[in-house]
């Protein structure tokens, strides 16, 4: 794996299917805005509601679109080692440059077990391609450790990568610690790139990101800078880019009959929700989720419009490869009015 930004690209739906020409159109808008890579259904591409046949030709249609113009990682994990080696089996075949395993939800394995019966597996039977563990144990219940990485990188010359998203900068000092030097380290978290690249405890090259689905250029950008130790220009990439890390999780407050209730939109229906409003191919997300309260459309309209009006740039690749006007876009209630639900 390269360092850089690889982007956890979307799945757009119609209102039954995917969308495979709206797929193409975001790989395109990818590729032309030089993003290192691209993760075919991740979670943010809503891999635990594609079937297999979905989740598979998604795959194809990503390398195939892809090939010689930027890396294709597939995501292949799962709860079930038997479904990951078929599913890796399938991406290989495709021509992907790599697989993204998730530790295995619900049923909770320890690190080892991920090690022993999940990870090795995969490694052992597919060699020649590059396996990434998926740290994010408040998605899964569960964690690959980073001794376990460290023994896996030791016994596996292709896995030496981690997408790390357990938010807890002493786990990822205790991964770098164990791994080495020239061990690479992902972000998988956009708010915590910049402090993970810049500090010499973790030294992250790159990241898995969710809003380059929207901001390609400028996340690329800014971890350019951040690899070519150029700090001060990667800060101020990273500060007109802040807001926007906000919609990878929105948190509202919604009154009902029996009392306030907290409601949180996770990734990513409210990075889809913008990407329909600004004119991008996205479509629904499939049930069970849905779609967003009225507060937190607005705090999307927030959030958008305060990047708009204070740094345009960002949202300028997107304006232009899809012919869209974002101002408009972004002051016109038809374009968000059926995103909501209507009452709580």
């Amino acid at each position: 794996m390269r360092a850089g930004c690889y982007t956890a690209i979307i799945t757009p739906f119609t209102s039954t299917s995917v969308d495979y020409d709206g797929l193409e159109q975001l790989v395109q808008f990818q590729i032309q805005n030089n993003i290192t890579g691209i993760l075919a259904v991740g979670t943010t591409g809503e891999s635990p509601t594609l079937n297999w046949d979905e989740h598979n030709r998604v795959i194809v249609e990503i390398a195939k679109n892809s090939k010689n113009k930027c890396a294709c990682i597939a995501g292949t994990g799962s709860n079930n080692t038997s479904e990951t080696l078929l599913a890796t089996e399938h991406a290989m075949d495709a021509g992907v440059d790599a697989v993204l395993l998730v530790d295995p939800y619900y049923n909770g394995p320890s690190s080892m077990e991920i090690r022993k019966e999940y990870v090795e597996p995969v490694a052992r039977k597919f060699p020649s391609i590059q396996v990434i563990p998926y740290v994010i144990p408040g998605r899964t219940g569960a964690q690959l450790l980073p001794e376990d990485l460290a023994i896996l990188a030791q016994d596996f010359e292709n896995v030496r990568t981690v997408k790390e998203a357990t938010g807890d900068l002493e786990n990822m000092k205790q991964t770098r610690k164990c791994c080495g030097t020239d061990y690479m380290i992902l972000s998988g978290d956009d708010g915590l790139t910049f402090d993970m690249m810049t500090d010499p405890g973790i030294n992250a090259t790159g990241a898995i990101s969710v809003i380059s689905n929207i901001a390609p250029k400028a996340l690329t950008e800014m971890i350019n800078f951040l690899n070519q130790g150029k700090a001060a220009e990667a800060k101020e990439i990273f500060t007109a880019l802040a807001p926007l890390f906000d919609l990878v999780t929105v948190k509202t407050m919604e009154k009902t009959t029996f009392g306030d209730v907290t409601c949180r939109a996770r990734n990513p229906l409210a990075v889809k929700t913008l990407m329909n409003i600004l004119g991008m191919p996205s479509g629904p997300c499939r049930r069970p989720l849905g779609k967003m309260t009225r507060n937190g459309i607005e705090k999307v309209l927030s959030v958008v419009r305060q990047v708009q009006a204070a740094n345009p740039e960002i949202l300028a690749p997107a304006a232009a490869f899809f012919n869209v006007d974002i101002d408009e876009r972004i002051n016109t209630p038809k374009y968000w009015d059926s995103l909501s639900y209507q009452s709580y």
